[in-house]
């Protein structure tokens, strides 16, 4: 039986849909990506967030870290944001609120090219205080070796339903 050249095309495409699903679906969470990204989720917010060691946040931040808030507006470099948690949240050495990671809700995405991993996606969300809780967006790309956090999207902050 002689297949088209629609039909050819028709399964191209088929094939095609198949391989891009399945190869943006999300690491799974026993992968070492995963485990890393939560380290370094762990060391951002649970050293530098929630007990204002600046020195966390420096270190992890790529130079051209840039921070969109949907309520705080833009920070579009590594100083500013570092220079507004210092004398922001952290100007009495501890911040009003703590962060806690909402952790059945993070997901993280590989980013490659040509088959390299240069980057991943880290997406979730997170409580302030046990008071609100948000969703956060994390691009972190891989720097002469070490996981560096480029871009920072937190939004849709809302007050924390009481069970």
């Amino acid at each position: 039986m002689k297949k088209t050249f629609a039909q050819f095309l028709f399964t191209f495409f088929l094939v095609g849909l198949c391989f891009v699903s399945f190869s943006s679906a999300q690491v799974n969470k026993d992968s070492e990506l995963f485990k890393t990204l939560l380290e370094r989720d762990q060391l951002l917010f649970g050293e530098g967030f929630n007990q204002c060691k600046m020195e966390r946040f420096e270190e992890l931040l790529n130079e051209d870290m840039e921070f969109y808030h949907d309520i705080t507006g833009v920070m579009k470099s590594k100083s500013d944001f570092v220079n507004n948690f210092k004398n922001g949240p952290c100007k009495t050495g501890k911040p009003e609120v703590q962060r806690a990671l909402v952790k059945e809700s993070l997901q993280v995405f590989e980013l490659k090219n040509q088959g390299k991993l240069y980057g991943a996606i880290q997406k979730g969300e997170h409580t302030f205080g046990g008071q609100g809780i948000a969703k956060f967006t994390h691009l972190w790309l891989l720097v002469d070796s070490k996981w560096k956090l480029s871009r920072v999207y937190s939004y849709e902050h809302r007050p924390l339903k009481k069970k």
